[in-house]
């Protein structure tokens, strides 16, 4: 049934886009983002056809850098997208197209769409409940603000919802939902731990796929953003396209025969490469104090844990951005400084009025600024940003306490060790000496780094990644080592580094709008 109910919503946030996008042509597409040649019928999709006439009519206004756009658009709420759901609740998707904006008449036929999660924390994310674009919000991020900003990011800018962003820079908006790692049954058995996440995204992207034609937007121009645990699952995303390895879980599910490849990635501080994010931690937060405690960790298993990351990073033979040579523990630092750091602080200070910038030099001595350029070393830099967030080991702790435990969790098991290193530490007297054998194969799903590893023909040719240089919450390392991954196969990779901020920041919103853009080929 066609719903035109007529709401008003205001949706104000911190940092806007802009709705005057630029366009850039001759955009070639990817093998893995080659278009389907016809649509599937609603007779052959099933109860997984999409409706085009099952929508509410709403409008909201949005502010944006360019102002306040007032955005009529066409909603369609909690839109199954498995055939065999486990549960509704999260395995569905709602659906925004821009109509008009600003009394402007929009055709979203071929605009990208934007296919956002709002999972943090490996938590479970719903949208059915959502009362229009953006209504979905994001759960389980980390709490801690170090910085004292909005979002619990902290520093100068907080999250932005780039949902609502999309769809008033005319842009089709997909919202997902997906099972996360706290869902029991009435058996206490988990259901939404690994690779659920994973797996109900690329469900939900074959949903879309296979209605090309049917839903609005561009199915061959997908691009996926998230933050935190959402970055990871973008990356991972985009780095596992059409992988095998994913066959049986979405064949369970029921999901639609289709591609799960998306166009472009959008990740925000990824949580991600698990598996060897207890020693990237370590090498890059090791000696400073802890939040919890005003202490430094224990330095004996700190060193043993950047002994096991520089062995890691050594067997990535990856090239730094930039003409940087083969990046090693040794160099790492002089890596992040030079290609990121020093930039990003730079940018920072050159925004800032002659004012603003003496003082915050004077309260800021570590930094020489000289010929317009910040300069600073590595120890001064971490200083400056103070306290971990996180203890030893950071992800998998000796007493099974983190989520990423509960998120490697099975059967009616809460937490279970994925390292080696930890299962021996074990302090719990609830684990085998060894980890359980079905570990190798989950961490593969969930490890972006496996597939780009693997030069996967399917995964996205172009990358967004964003991450603050207070963010804590993992290693400046992770997000790194991603880019450095895909530039190496010759992907385009945007990265890099928000000065000041931490966790969750997102300060170039409209940057990332028009990127959109350029990189789909997209004129308004």
């Amino acid at each position: 049934m066609k719903h035109r109910a007529i709401k008003r919503r205001n949706v104000v946030i911190g940092i806007g886009a802009t709705a005057g996008v630029a366009a850039a042509g001759g955009i070639a597409l990817p093998a893995q983002a080659s278009p389907a040649t016809a649509s599937k019928s609603a007779g052959a999709l099933g109860a997984l056809a999409f409706d085009q006439d099952a929508y509410t009519e709403l409008t909201a206004t949005i502010t944006t850098d360019d102002g306040d756009k007032e955005v009529t658009y066409h909603f369609w709420k909690a839109l199954t997208y498995v055939g065999k759901p486990v549960d509704e609740t999260y395995q569905s998707l709602n659906v925004s197209v821009p109509v008009t904006i600003d009394g402007k008449t929009v055709d979203a036929t071929n605009a990208p769409i934007l296919f956002c999660n709002t999972v943090g924390g490996y938590m479970p994310s719903s949208v059915a409940e959502a009362d229009g674009v953006g209504g979905g919000g994001m759960t389980g991020m980390p709490g801690g603000d170090q910085s004292g900003g909005p979002g619990g990011g902290g520093g100068h800018g907080g999250m932005v919802n780039l949902g609502e962003l999309g769809l008033a820079a005319g842009y089709v908006v997909v919202e997902p939902g997906a099972r996360g790692r706290t869902l029991t049954d009435d058996s206490g058995t988990y259901y939404g731990t690994a690779p659920a996440a994973i797996v109900d995204l690329k469900a939900a992207v074959r949903y879309v796929r296979a209605n090309k034609g049917r839903i609005p937007g561009d199915t061959d121009r997908i691009v996926s953003t998230g933050t935190s645990a959402g970055g990871a699952l973008s990356s991972l995303l985009g780095a596992s396209g059409d992988s095998a390895s994913y066959a049986s879980y979405l064949k369970e599910l029921g999901a639609a025969d289709a591609s799960d490849a998306i166009f472009a990635t959008g990740a925000w501080c990824p949580i991600a490469d698990l598996e060897h994010a207890d020693g990237a931690y370590e090498w890059n937060w090791g000696t400073n104090a802890a939040q919890s405690t005003g202490e430094q960790v224990d330095q004996a298993v700190s060193k043993e844990l950047r002994s096991q990351f520089a062995e890691y990073q050594a067997s990535l033979k990856l090239s730094g951005l930039g003409g940087y040579g083969r990046l090693t523990a040794r160099n790492y630092d002089e890596y992040l400084l030079t290609q990121y750091l020093r930039p990003s602080a730079t940018t920072y200070l050159k925004g800032l009025s002659d004012g603003d910038r003496a003082a915050y030099l004077a309260d800021n001595t570590f930094i020489t600024w000289a010929n317009e350029k910040a300069t600073f070393t590595w120890e001064g830099f971490l200083a400056h940003v103070g306290a971990r967030k996180k203890t030893v080991p950071a992800f998998d702790p000796f007493d099974l306490s983190s989520g990423e435990n509960n998120e490697f969790g099975t059967g009616t098991t809460q937490a279970r060790h994925f390292t080696a290193y930890g299962q021996r530490n074990d302090t719990t007297g609830l684990t085998a000496r060894r980890v359980d054998g079905d570990m190798a194969g989950k961490l593969d799903l969930m490890n972006p780094m496996h597939h780009l590893g693997k030069r996967n023909q399917g995964r996205s040719r172009h990358w967004w990644i964003r991450l603050g240089t207070k963010d804590s919450d993992t290693s400046l390392t992770v997000a790194a080592n991603i880019a450095a991954s895909a530039a190496n196969l010759g992907d385009d990779v945007n990265h890099l580094y928000y000065w000041d901020e931490g966790h969750g920041a997102n300060t170039d919103a409209a940057d990332f709008i028009m990127w959109v853009a350029k990189v789909t080929g997209h004129k308004k």
